[in-house]
């Protein structure tokens, strides 16, 4: 008798592992963050600056033209399988100006002339949601998912040249719009870990970019469309907790 005593107590401690390992995985009221990888495009619009003619062409969203990019993502389990995702990303930078500096002449020995630096201000940040729904496979802590993203993407570049010739402010701005289908697997190394990829079947993008040369001109818009597929590979890396 006091064996079998002994024996359930040593059984004890590996049920209540075993029972932990199949409660692995997300549950109805987790919330997860995860810091993401991805390569996609970035969208950004160049400030004309002064000239004596413009031109503009729409902000390429070819497979080519992408870039690596880091960001965050959120996400809500409102059921057991269905995930709400909310993510994004954000980038600001400024690089100072120059005042320009006459030259005394253009013979050797004379001082040249220092031309004036664009004091330009750059704005870019991006945010999507969507919807996913979870399906268990018999590999315990794996999961596969399916599901579908919109997104809004926003770049701005004002350039300002402080000299005798400047006409004002120059502005570059473009947008892309996009929807897509997505899915991937995460795999949770315990409750609160999990690591996964993921890569949309099918993406539509629609862009516009903008330029306004400087002030009292015309502004110039092109519009570009893009149909991916197997678009925008992620890695990500997040926590989940309840």
């Amino acid at each position: 008798m006091k064996i079998k005593k002994l024996l359930i107590l040593a059984a004890l401690p590996m049920i209540g592992l075993a029972a932990n390992a199949q409660e692995k995985g997300p549950q109805k009221n987790d919330f997860t963050v995860a810091a993401t990888l991805s390569y996609n495009n970035s969208v950004m619009g160049e400030a004309a600056g002064r000239s004596s003619s413009y031109k503009l062409e729409a902000a390429s969203t070819n497979w080519n033209d992408k870039n690596l990019s880091v960001g965050i993502e959120g996400g809500w389990f409102f059921l057991d399988e269905w995930k709400l995702v909310l993510g994004g990303g954000m980038n600001i930078s400024k690089r100072p100006g120059c005042v320009g500096l006459p030259g005394s002449g253009y013979e050797y020995g004379d001082v040249p002339e220092y031309q004036a630096v664009d004091d330009e201000t750059f704005v870019q940040f991006n945010v999507y949601t969507g919807v996913d729904r979870y399906f268990k496979t018999k590999v315990d802590g794996l999961y596969l998912y399916a599901g579908a993203r919109i997104g809004y993407a926003y770049g701005r570049n004002s350039s300002y040249t402080d000299d005798e010739y400047s006409m004002g402010k120059s502005i570059g701005e473009a947008f892309n719009i996009r929807g897509a289908l997505t899915g991937g697997v995460e795999y949770y190394i315990t409750d609160g870990l999990f690591v996964g990829a993921q890569v949309d079947p099918f993406a539509y993008t629609y862009n516009s970019t903008l330029i306004k040369p400087q002030a009292g001109l015309s502004n110039l818009q092109a519009k570009n469309h893009n149909f991916g597929i197997l678009a925008a590979p992620t890695t990500e890396i997040g926590r989940a907790h309840v």
